[in-house]
């Protein structure tokens, strides 16, 4: 397939997905990621808890032989049996070999993403035995024959009307099913009469503590421990991932994953089941005798799965994957996540952020090649995790991975300058926006030549059909002049060269060739509170051939700009970066890309240009050097901007300054860098930006404000209106 034809086909899916799931996707999961929102808000022990989670899920994994050998023993000594599956095929293979021994008909299921991992459903079903999810959204997607939207919410893509419509075709009730009370009650009694009818009860597993063999199942429906203590036999299927050593470890993980997974304090159901049980079996064809009154003997098989698990623990990039518990917080908290949902970002059985990690450790780097470039890097999914995963590094190496695997392009030719990555051919789209640098320069030479080319339709159709650039999109305008020409022609507007305060600005690509009032203006603001600025190289920071998995490339441009820095550095200067993206490579991405020392040292003297506006207000500088209001703002900060946590530096010295401003609180403005520039999002990039022209629509003129390159360019466009940076609201006239 044609890498034009591979685009339209996924824009397609998108756009039907967006159609078909997206309103109930939307409404479901951001309700969970709001009331994720306020449940944390109260919680003072969260971020503890997370490091501690941490902790243990990292030393379960590195001590996991011997976790499973202690297990082993536990599940013997009570009684049960323990079977260690290589893959899918080995456990299907007990799982129905112990059906056919027990003549089972029937079996009933809890909720496991690890059972729709390995088709368990089809293999028993293949080997003739009935099988009933009693999980109500499990069972929702059974009866619609298709795979589940979320990975806590299965049927989250589908509203109440859909369900009820569904229910009503397939079970022909007297009466029309309306109500969720409704459809409720009618899914509790139906898969209650398969519970009381099974031969087999089986479930999956939040937690199994090896030195009991207890299980631990944390669920909002009581469904999981009928399934497990109704029938006389139950399975628990569990990635050998999920042991833990014992109760006292338990704790942190009761705490998190309800508050991260769906926003409650607590699950409504924590079970611990040591089995097999000790209760005795129950005789539902003897209706005079009470409950309990079976004499059968219980038995229990904890079928522990790897199925790749071993080989990702020993992968130094995906060994993070393992500890996950599941919680789904990582796709609330995902602006594309919240639109498109798992149909989409999700592959043959996981979805969103973490998705892209099953996928590549459990079934193979293509099942995660579909959707792994809806992850946009933007980090708001590590600050959701209870675990602390860092995701977007998983998605990276990932698509770094598939980048190598990738056939060069025909078209190769075309591009000069455009330089491949060193482990690997690159598509020409990545290729292109991982080397937006090399645009920028050739752009900006040959403006306004370029700016007036690149609006020509025959251009625009070239570049979409070849290069994947969305031809409704606006593309940015060179300036002929950059940031680096201004600034060394110009006189400053004041000797500071003593200045307590010593700044190197980063000009990056952005700010050097497009948007060059914001560094004029960062430079005049800087100056006007006493500092002394020069200006650094215009050195890529190595973001934009990141975002496109070109590892490699990133790492040398990171060292150049480590390079340029450090006599700075050396000279007590502090750095000063105007793009969020850029500062949280400096902070965070850094340290996967230069050796610890260089990062730390880069990354405790980088700052964002309002925080540093804001320490130099604090530390004596004169405010009234800066502008003074003269009209109402609307404030959107950048993803990054949020998730290193500087936002809200720029609201304290917009308050300080005086401005009347609102700021919003949509996820994401639906831009990321280039993934709103290819043809594929474009549509999905539109729709996530949406929300905040929703929220926008009702603030009248108020002057558009945005702090990131992306936030700026899709803002333009949603509301064709112009929208400056911070930096240029507070700057002192020329």
């Amino acid at each position: 397939m044609s890498a034009q034809r591979e685009r339209r086909r996924k824009a397609e899916k998108i756009r039907t997905l967006l159609e078909t799931e997206g309103d109930a996707i939307q409404e479901n999961v951001t309700h969970m990621n709001q009331a994720r929102y306020d449940v944390l808000e109260g919680f003072d022990e969260y971020e503890d808890l997370r490091t501690e989670a941490r902790r243990i899920k990292e030393e379960a994994i590195e001590n996991l032989p011997e976790l499973v050998e202690r297990l082993r023993e536990s599940v013997e000594a009570n009684g049960g049996h323990l079977y260690l599956a290589d893959d899918a095929a080995d456990a299907n293979r007990y799982i129905t070999e112990l059906a056919e021994d027990e003549e089972a008909e029937t079996l009933v299921k809890s909720k496991s993403m690890t059972t729709e991992e390995l088709e368990v459903n089809e293999a028993l079903e293949e080997a003739g035995v009935d099988v009933w999810e009693t999980d109500l959204g499990e069972f929702v997607v059974q009866i619609a024959d298709e795979g589940p939207s979320h990975i806590v919410g299965p049927s989250l893509h589908r509203s109440r009307e859909d369900v009820a419509e569904l229910f009503n075709e397939v079970f022909d009730p007297e009466e029309p099913f309306e109500t969720a009370e409704e459809l409720t009650q009618f899914a509790r009694d139906y898969l209650g009469e398969r519970i009381r009818e099974a031969d087999i009860g089986m479930t999956g597993a939040n937690f199994v503590l090896a030195d009991s063999g207890t299980i631990a199942l944390i669920t909002n429906e009581g469904n999981a421990r009928k399934s497990a203590v109704t029938p006389d036999t139950h399975v628990a299927v569990a990635g050998i991932e999920k042991i833990i050593p014992d109760a006292e470890r338990l704790q942190p993980f009761v705490e998190l994953i309800s508050k991260t997974a769906t926003g409650q304090d607590i699950s409504q159901y924590v079970s611990m089941l040591t089995p097999p049980v000790d209760s005795p079996t129950i005789d539902f064809e003897n209706p005079e005798e009470p409950l309990g009154s079976g004499d059968g003997e219980r038995e229990f098989h904890l079928v522990l799965v790897d199925n790749g698990r071993t080989e990702m623990r020993e992968d130094e990039h995906l060994k993070e994957t393992l500890y996950c518990i599941r919680c789904g917080a990582c796709a609330n908290s995902c602006g594309n996540f919240q639109h498109v949902g798992g149909h989409a970002f999700g592959g043959e059985t996981y979805t969103g952020g973490i998705a892209t990690g099953w996928e590549a450790g459990v079934h193979g780097l293509d099942a995660a090649g579909e959707f792994n470039d809806l992850c946009t890097g933007c980090s708001r999914c590590v600050n959701a995790c209870p675990v602390k995963i860092d995701i977007p590094w998983i998605n990276t190496v990932v698509r770094d991975r598939l980048n190598g695997e990738s056939a060069p392009s025909e078209f190769e030719f075309l591009v000069e300058g455009l330089t491949p990555d060193a482990e690997g051919t690159v598509s020409l789209q990545k290729r292109l926006f991982g080397n937006f640098d090399t645009l920028a320069k050739i752009g900006s030479a040959t403006a306004p030549l370029s700016n007036w080319t690149t609006r020509l339709g025959p251009v625009r159709s070239l570049m979409d059909r070849f290069l994947g650039v969305a031809p409704d999109r606006d593309l940015p305008e060179f300036e002929r002049t950059t940031l680096v020409d201004w600034f060394d022609a110009r006189e400053p507007t004041a000797p500071n060269a003593d200045a307590d305060r010593k700044v190197v600005l980063y000009p990056d690509a952005y700010t050097n060739y497009v948007l060059v009032e914001r560094g004029k203006a960062a430079v005049r603001t800087l100056e006007a509170l006493g500092a002394h600025v020069e200006l650094a190289a215009p050195i890529e920071s190595g973001r934009a051939p990141l975002s496109q998995g070109m590892i490699a490339t990133a790492e040398q441009h990171a060292e150049r700009v480590a390079d340029d820095l450090a006599p700075y550095l050396d000279a007590g200067f502090d750095t000063v970066v105007i793009e969020p993206s850029d500062l949280a490579m400096m902070r965070r991405e850094y340290g996967k890309l230069l050796d610890a020392g260089t990062h730390e040292r880069l990354s405790e003297n980088s700052y964002d240009v309002m925080e540093y506006v804001y320490g130099l207000i604090e530390n004596g500088a004169d405010p009234g050097v800066l502008a003074e209001p003269d009209a109402p703002l609307a404030y959107h900060s950048h993803c990054q901007q949020r998730t290193l946590g500087v936002e809200a530096y720029t609201e304290a010295v917009l308050t300080d300054l005086g401005f009347d401003f609102v700021t919003s609180d949509v996820e994401c403005c639906g831009m990321a860098g280039s993934f709103g520039y290819k043809s594929e999002y474009y549509e999905l990039s539109m729709d996530v930006g949406g929300d905040l022209k929703e929220q926008f629509a009702d603030e009248g003129d108020r002057k558009l404000v945005a702090s990131g390159t992306s936030c700026t360019e899709h803002m333009t466009d949603l509301f064709a209106r112009d929208v400056t940076h911070p930096i240029e609201t507070v700057a002192p006239d020329r």
